[in-house]
């Protein structure tokens, strides 16, 4: 049987699960995955909250809506075969005020016509029987949604792809993409990579791979700085799983949150600041030509006209611990200023259409031996299994 070479460009949570996928369904296919960093899983994966979403955001029937519930399950085995964390600790998204109950009422359709495992709505007097130190209306109660390492997760598939013939270049950076009649060349500072077909599972990055693998402009990554405080020791007991906010329907971000992690720590956050920098992980990390990029994309001056005020909310939760927690405080009254530290933070790649469109859907093209991922935000690391049940499936196809 002839081998052949799939080259996949990103060694974050997705492109390894891809190349897992691969090796699995097709022994004769040599999967070389191209990562720029020295390890793995070092931009959006490992620097994410760890949760295991149950689906109860997404617009039904849409791709993450269907890629989420089968990736939870998968993800559930996986870290159960490899002995990796994975705890359902439950989620709890509280309405505080009666002004929220319409988005909480759509929020809860959108998670049952999801069938969201386990969804229960928990009257204002039940919420601390969940989590004693919470204060709401109502809630809605997700006992399944789970926490696990996904750096963890990450190293764990890059190790399947080697196991079974394949490589991993860490430190190598793709500088460029060529098609050539029978396959794709790539490019890197140690020469050039011939494969036969190409997957771009680039994340922040994403659209400028892309770009050169298949010449399409657009969407574009706009990035932005998710900012996450930690709770002291003395008052982690004070929120035992999750609590989440009812989101804004208008933004694919969820709003700060407290989140447990599994090493026993407690997040509040991300918040959401744009960022001058698609790896600014610190608030003075700028980069002038990712700048001139955004401003030369029309799609940014349009985002950023029709979301400047929340825009300059964020900014202010950003530049001050105690407005930062004005909001979070509302789901869990007794934490106070005092109690939290800020902690690390992590970049979104969040891609932006020509009209100024939050991209909420995951984007994912196939064309002529290439496919490109455009957009995978959360809860691509839920989901990263099924996604690439979902590539493979595509691949073969073609």
């Amino acid at each position: 049987m002839t081998e052949r070479t799939v080259g996949i460009v990103g060694g974050g949570i997705v492109g390894l699960a891809v190349g897992r996928e691969l090796t699995r369904r097709h022994e004769s296919t040599r999967v070389v995955v191209f990562e720029k960093e020295n390890r793995l899983g070092a931009h959006q994966t490992g620097h994410n909250s760890g949760v295991v979403h149950a689906g109860l955001y997404y617009e039904p029937g849409s791709l993450k809506a269907e890629l989420c519930a089968r990736g939870r399950s998968m993800l559930r085995e996986y870290c159960s075969e490899r002995e990796l964390p994975y705890v359902e600790c439950g989620k709890l998204v509280v309405a505080v005020d009666g002004s929220e109950l319409a988005r909480f009422d759509a929020l809860e359709t959108n998670a049952r016509r999801n069938g969201v495992p386990g969804l229960r709505r928990v009257a204002g007097s039940e919420i601390t029987e969940i989590e004693p130190h919470a204060a709401g209306v109502a809630a809605l109660h997700s006992p399944e949604t789970a926490i696990t390492d996904y750096a963890a997760v990450a190293r764990a598939l890059g190790e399947d792809i080697e196991r079974a013939g394949g490589s991993v270049l860490l430190s190598t950076a793709v500088t460029g993409v060529r098609r050539r009649v029978g396959g794709v060349d790539i490019e890197t500072a140690d020469g050039i990579h011939s494969v036969d077909r190409l997957v771009v599972c680039a994340g922040l990055r994403a659209d400028r791979v892309s770009r050169w693998a298949d010449g399409a402009d657009g969407p574009r990554i706009v990035p932005f700085r998710g900012e996450y405080m930690r709770l002291a020791p003395s008052v982690r007991e004070l929120v035992r799983g999750m609590i989440y906010p009812v989101p804004d329907p208008r933004y694919p971000f969820l709003g700060v949150h407290f989140t447990r992690r599994v090493s026993g720590e407690v997040e509040v956050g991300p918040n959401a600041v744009l960022s001058p920098h698609r790896e600014g992980y610190r608030r003075r990390d700028v980069s002038l030509d990712e700048l001139r990029g955004m401003a030369g994309w029309p799609g940014f001056w349009r985002m950023a006209r029709e979301h400047w005020r929340t825009g300059a909310v964020e900014m202010l939760g950003s530049l001050s611990v105690r407005a930062y927690m004005r909001t979070a405080r509302r789901y869990v009254p007794e934490v106070g200023v005092t109690d939290v530290r800020r902690a690390g933070a992590g970049i979104r790649a969040q891609a932006v259409d020509r009209d100024g469109s939050l991209v909420d859907d995951f984007r994912i093209n196939h064309e002529d031996g290439i496919t490109t991922v455009r957009n995978a935000p959360s809860p691509a690391a839920t989901s990263s299994l099924a996604i690439a049940e979902h590539i493979v499936d595509r691949v073969a196809a073609n």
